[in-house]
């Protein structure tokens, strides 16, 4: 097989956590690499291609629940496709060591949000303040850019900045499930032309992180997300502290 059990079912489970909490796509990367020994440079444009079908699976069931600001995602969509296009021209100019370097950061500055963003369900102070198209746009571009040289779809790099801007959580996650598509079919197409997509492995990918997605897109509408959102912080954590031990012995 192309792809082990062990490994399809941990992209299944990395599918349950984009698709329930946003944040979890970049954990494929390590474990491509820990789990079927695969190159970071092969790893990534094969994950920005599946990307495509878990974020029309998300958006789908989002929408479905009227959790899309369809607004918002206009303005960050017009800045996320020439950000993502940008980011597939750099990605074979830059350095494995610089990508796993940066992916490890990633990781663990996402975990530490994921540990001390505020509890779900807390209640907003008062209206989130106004973002404009501009700064949609900005927002967007930066993370097309680096969703596209990291491998991560979107969501790990959006949800924070959105969640910071004071958007409640679950327009955050529905959000960064819509900017998913166009930043993906972007990087895949810079990738077709400046690099080289392995299709098979996309395809394996895409199946199990699209069931997986649409799980966690179901289960982050009925279940309380706080155990999930723990979850999350501890893999990403977890898989962060991995890859710099990695990097520091030398592996």
């Amino acid at each position: 097989m192309l792809l082990s059990l062990l490994l399809i079912a941990t992209v299944f489970a990395v599918g349950v956590l984009v698709g329930g909490v946003g944040i979890g796509g970049v954990l494929l990367l390590p474990a491509l690499s820990a789990l079927g020994g695969i190159p970071l440079h092969t790893a990534i444009p094969a994950c920005m291609a599946a990307f495509i079908a878990t974020g029309a699976v998300g958006a789908l069931i989002y929408a479905r629940h009227r959790t899309v600001d369809w607004r918002r995602a206009a303005g960050l969509c017009i800045g996320g496709v020439p950000g993502a296009y940008l980011g597939a021209f750099l990605l074979p100019h830059v350095s494995a060591l610089a990508l796993e370097l940066g992916i490890a950061a990633l990781l663990l500055a996402s975990g530490w949000y994921a540990l001390s963003r505020p509890r779900p369900g807390t209640p907003e102070s008062g209206a989130p303040p106004p973002l404009r198209r501009t700064s949609l746009s900005v927002i967007g571009f930066v993370t097309g850019v680096g969703s596209a040289l990291t491998g991560t779809g979107g969501p790990l790099l959006l949800i924070p900045i959105l969640v910071w801007r004071q958007l409640p959580m679950r327009t955050a996650v529905g959000l960064a499930q819509v900017i998913q598509i166009p930043v993906a079919v972007t990087a895949t197409l810079g990738n077709t032309a400046h690099g080289q997509v392995d299709w098979r492995l996309s395809v394996w990918l895409a199946l199990a992180l699209t069931g997986g997605a649409a799980l966690g897109a179901k289960l982050a509408h009925v279940v309380p997300a706080e155990a999930l959102h723990k979850l999350v912080a501890a893999l990403l954590v977890a898989a962060g502290l991995f890859m710099l031990t990695e990097l520091s012995s030398g592996g």
